[in-house]
């Protein structure tokens, strides 16, 4: 149904926020021969333009999707050789116990994430939440061959392959590299879009959707389209209300998050055009958590139309996160449609 190989190899490379240049690197070598023009702006974002087929009023359509992951950065090794490190993008404490991480220094080495044993802890001590500041990394090293290899500014990026679960993917940054997946996949078998597409694979956005805000500024779209996870709290313990999407159910429209309200024309559009072309679909309203969205809507020079297709996951922001292979699926397929059908819809306000 997907190309689990191709996914597996976007999701496993490292890209921390700011430290992108490996799945960037990946990202060109794949998409130079599914676009017509291909750059790099001095941020890092790489833009991929594919020419609409009529397109007579020159209109522009950005496809947003980030390449960062969630990760660390180090900020001090001790006389012992262990590393202080300072969080890039947002993270539960309690979620780093026992993991395995990958500090790229002059070489890769493999750390693990440590704090205080538990036979050692007070009893208050046991009931606490941890605290990033309770965890150091071990690299079984002295501070001697620790310092050959790393240093302060070194970017940190969690260990953990892709694997398939029944019908799920599971992997550490799903978020966001299924929608780099997306975006690739929709490229190659996009042949026909109405307007001029502006395929987006942005830096940065887990510390503040920055790369999205300057790619924004010099596309200065016409329309906007934003590709991310969303929260699938379809779990035990989870009331109805509170499951804002579910796995299997379908790709998400998003309504809003907590930094866009998407635009009710955009809404209506991909909804209009998952229904026409039997694509499942369900709605996205997320109250916490911000997306590419924002910057794609506000940056250019009079706003953008703008919305997002949002692909339901489990265990955000852990290394065990876990995307359905048919609301991927679904997801290339809505984008494709949206980006072959956006010239037939009326978009007078």
């Amino acid at each position: 149904m997907i190309d689990i190989a191709l996914l597996k190899q976007i999701c496993e490379l490292p890209g921390a926020p700011g430290f992108e240049k490996k799945i960037r690197d990946f990202i060109l070598m794949k998409v130079r021969d599914l676009a017509d023009e291909v750059s790099v702006d001095n941020l890092g974002n790489v833009i991929a333009i594919k020419k609409g087929k009529n397109n007579p009023y020159n209109k522009k359509v950005m496809v947003a999707a980030h390449m960062d992951e969630i990760g660390f950065i180090v900020t001090h090794i001790d006389d012992k050789g262990f590393l202080r490190f300072h969080p890039l993008g947002g993270f539960d404490p309690k979620t780093l116990t026992a993991q395995r991480v990958i500090i790229h220094g002059k070489k890769d080495l493999v750390g693990v994430m440590g704090s205080k044993p538990i036979h050692v802890m007070t009893q208050e001590e046991k009931t606490k939440l941890p605290k990033l500041t309770d965890y150091f990394i071990d690299l079984g090293m002295d501070k001697e061959e620790v310092e050959k290899w790393v240093q302060v500014g070194d970017p940190v990026t969690r260990e953990r392959a892709l694997i398939e679960m029944g019908d799920c993917v599971n992997c550490k940054s799903i978020d966001n590299r299924i929608a780099v997946f997306i975006l690739l996949e929709t490229l190659r078998e996009l042949e026909s879009p109405a307007f001029d597409v502006y395929a987006t694979f942005t830096v940065q956005e887990e510390v503040g959707i920055r790369g999205a805000q300057v790619s924004a500024h010099h596309i200065d779209p016409d329309f906007g389209i934003a590709l991310d996870t969303t929260i699938a709290f379809d779990l035990p313990g989870a009331a109805a209300h509170e499951k804002i999407t579910e796995l299997g159910k379908g790709t998400a429209i998003k309504i809003m998050d907590s930094s866009a309200i998407c635009d009710y024309r955009m809404v209506a559009f991909m909804k209009q055009t998952a229904s026409k072309n039997n694509i499942p679909f369900q709605t996205e309203i997320l109250t916490a958590g911000g997306t590419d969205t924002a910057g794609v809507q506000r940056m250019g020079k009079q706003g953008a139309i703008a919305g997002a297709i949002s692909i339901p996951t489990r265990h955000l922001h852990q290394v065990i996160e876990m995307a359905h292979k048919s609301d991927v699926a679904a997801s290339i397929k809505l984008l494709k449609a949206c980006l072959e059908e956006m010239h037939s819809f009326d978009w007078q306000p």
